[in-house]
């Protein structure tokens, strides 16, 4: 039997659904001549504090442009992570450590 491959529309909503359950701001930023590339699937504030969420399936990577972007938040004291099908505990133990 063929292996059931996991889309990306799928972790989006797994992290969705707990960021809701906890109350959680967030947004999908709309992609757009105006937007930067590469900007975070989600943009979250938790407690006051910048979270990106980029959200990827199977062993899909983040692009170069999307980590110059995850470098650049991390510089300026924001949080943000890749988030798979495989690491959705971490997202969450992430966002309950920022949450506290």
């Amino acid at each position: 039997m063929a292996e059931l491959k996991v889309k990306e529309k799928w972790v989006k909503k797994k992290v969705v659904d707990y960021l809701k359950s906890l109350g959680i701001y967030y947004f999908f930023p709309v992609a757009s001549g105006w937007m930067s590339a590469g900007v975070p699937d989600i943009i979250c504030c938790v407690k006051g504090k910048f979270v990106g969420i980029e959200c990827k399936a199977g062993n899909n990577k983040p692009t170069a442009i999307q980590l110059k972007n995850h470098r650049e938040i991390q510089l300026n004291q924001g949080h943000v992570m890749v988030v798979n099908e495989d690491n959705l505990d971490y997202m969450k133990q992430v966002i309950d450590e920022i949450n506290q």
